[in-house]
């Protein structure tokens, strides 16, 4: 769990610094980044802009609206050189300098390609692969060959979600272990020992460090002069952060000095014309530094909706690339996913009624407009808490004496047909990974697996880093009699590779889609030989239905990603006050009319 922070840094940040005896190395250090940025920035903008004309002059368009001058004087020296000779461009396709011996899939060296062609062109961009495409190995490769082949060692700053710090630092081992690695977290006694031994003495090539160690550490980050700074923000952590340009985060990073920054994300750009800006505004300040000119172009009355899509498809296609598992990864099955509706127990039908009737005016939309609102976000919640099993409401489990025993099953419908299901898939010879958003659920569930001796592991939230490693290398190890891992949806469906399972139960839905996929992909992604099925649990006539009706109409938006013409239309992130009365609404009357299923 992050420390807590006020105002967007955290709340040992007023404390000391690292001790000040390295004084005249810092100095030294900031004075050799002011160096290098001034002797390669005016290169590198010259062949980026050259490159990117290159490609259509609608670059010219948005490179114009910058009013420093030093930009127009390189425009007219560009423009001199263009009336001289032709540009000429070189590059033989490559596999990566340095992979340890391994060998990349073909797609994966035409990704490293693509980095190695932006990073020849002076141009930052976004790789954004599918979820289980080998995106970290891309990019590792991607840094080994400016090691081996550009003589280019870094320093390097990669930022990721800390839950995948440790994968990070294994993938690096694995495939390039001659580059210097520094993993920067821990408590501040061993940050700061870190930062005194290592970091100001630029004792590594690679520093791979989380997004709240970059709010606590950024005054010694900021003196460096970064060859790359790459942000794995994994679609769910930290889209938002970065395509906000007024976040603590985006902020922070845009006062490091880089030559080039890269972006790495497993989920599709979503539909927002000015979120998309502040992305290229992040990667390309000088070519994108005005977003009222970036809008006023794709927004024009006189374009119709065809038009903005193609244009806009100019524009993105030299900083984007994105694959899918089904077009270049042929060895890999595609996931079977299978809705299950199921109905409720008795004792289920008597709390959702209990919760229905205990606010029977915020139900029927009869409460005061801001009350109103936060009332029906709460039943929402408790109809939902309901739906997976009685026993998260304090009363509803019979005691004392409180024993684990078949009504653990019986009295929650969802648990009737889990206890079928892993009855069937142990016999199989599956083994199985259980998201749900409550990690009191887990608690339920974790009492189940005890109660039918099935062996397990966990991760939720509350989940220690190295336990999460061990719990991870436990069920992964070969001969793992490990047949369930039980796992929260947000903490368990970043970083981790699962595919030694080949089974996928959503006990419940996330809000946000986009989770529910990476929750899947812990197990549907390269290395998988099996066909994975994913089952998700839907309660039956009853506020679930309407959850997942709207988490598809979203991904249905997500998907669309600009490039089917709904570039200005920016998917709704909360539900509003008629969403959410609808949800409640919906299987109301049925739930009076039932009794459930008997126990």
């Amino acid at each position: 769990m992050a420390p807590s922070r006020q105002n967007g840094v955290d709340a040992d940040a007023s404390m000391p610094d690292a001790p000040d005896h390295h004084n005249a190395s810092e100095m030294l250090a900031a004075s050799s980044a002011n160096r290098l940025q001034m002797a390669v920035s005016e290169d590198d903008t010259i062949r980026r802009f050259r490159y990117l004309l290159g490609l259509t002059d609608l670059f010219r368009h948005f490179i114009e609206t910058n009013p420093d001058p030093k930009i127009r004087e390189i425009m007219v020296e560009i423009d001199r050189q263009n009336s001289e000779h032709d540009s000429q461009k070189a590059g033989a396709r490559r596999q990566g300098g340095a992979t340890n011996g391994r060998t990349m899939r073909d797609y994966q060296v035409a990704g490293l390609n693509w980095l190695i062609s932006l990073h020849e062109n002076g141009i930052s961009g976004i790789l954004a692969d599918e979820m289980g495409l080998g995106k970290t190995l891309q990019t590792i490769s991607f840094l080994g060959y400016l090691r081996h082949m550009m003589g280019i060692t870094g320093p390097h700053l990669v930022l990721v979600p800390k839950s995948t710090l440790d994968n990070w630092k294994r993938e690096f081992a694995r495939w390039t272990p001659e580059v210097n690695v520094l993993v920067l977290q821990g408590a501040k006694e061993e940050r700061h020992q870190l930062i005194n031994d290592r970091l100001i003495d630029e004792d590594f090539d690679v520093c791979v460090t989380s997004y709240e160690m970059v709010l606590r550490e950024k005054s010694h980050l900021k003196k460096f002069a970064w060859q790359y700074i790459i942000i794995d923000e994994v679609g769910l952590v930290t889209a938002h952060r970065i395509k906000n340009e007024e976040s603590s985060l985006s902020q922070v990073i845009r006062l490091f000095q880089s030559r080039n920054r890269l972006l790495i994300t497993g989920t599709p750009l979503q539909n927002n014309l000015h979120e998309l800006w502040a992305l290229l505004n992040f990667l390309l300040p000088d070519v994108f530094g005005d977003s009222e000119a970036f809008d006023n172009w794709f927004s024009g009355q006189d374009r119709d909706q065809d038009t903005v899509v193609q244009q806009l498809h100019r524009v993105l296609r030299p900083f984007l690339l994105r694959r899918v598992k089904s077009d270049v990864e042929k060895s890999l099955l595609p996931k079977k996913e299978v809705n299950l509706y199921i109905g409720m127990s008795e004792m289920q039908v008597k709390w959702y009624q209990k919760i229905l009737e205990k606010d029977i005016d915020a139900v029927n939309g009869a409460g005061g407009k801001r009350e109103s609102k936060t009332r029906l976000l709460n039943i929402v919640m408790q109809l939902r808490k309901c739906c997976n099993h009685p026993y998260l409401f304090e009363g509803a489990e019979p005691g004392p004496p409180y024993t684990t025993d078949e009504h653990l099953v019986h009295n929650a419908g969802k648990m009737v047909v889990l206890d079928k299901l892993l009855g069937r898939l142990q016999k199989a010879g599956s083994r199985v990974l259980i998201f749900s958003q409550m990690s009191r659920l887990l608690d339920i569930l974790e009492d189940y697996c005890v109660f039918r001796e099935y062996k397990y592991c966990r991760i939720d939230g509350g989940t220690a880093h190295e336990d999460r490693i061990a719990a991870i290398d436990e069920y992964n190890k070969p001969g793992s009699e490990k047949f369930v891992f039980l796992l929260t949806t947000r903490a368990g469906g970043l970083g981790i590779n699962l595919t030694t399972a080949d089974i996928v139960i959503l006990y419940d839905s996330d809000w946000n889609p986009q989770a529910d996929l990476q929750a899947m992909d812990r197990a549907h992604r390269i290395g998988q030989t099996k066909q994975v099925v994913v089952y998700r649990f839907v309660t039956d006539n009853a506020i679930e239905e309407k959850v997942l009706e709207r988490a598809a109409q979203k991904l249905r938006l997500d998907q669309l990603v600009i490039q089917q013409g709904r570039a200005q239309i920016a998917a709704k992130a909360a539900a509003n006050k008629d969403e959410l009365l609808s949800m409640i609404q919906h299987g109301a009357q049925n739930v009076f009319s039932t009794k459930g299923l008997p126990a």
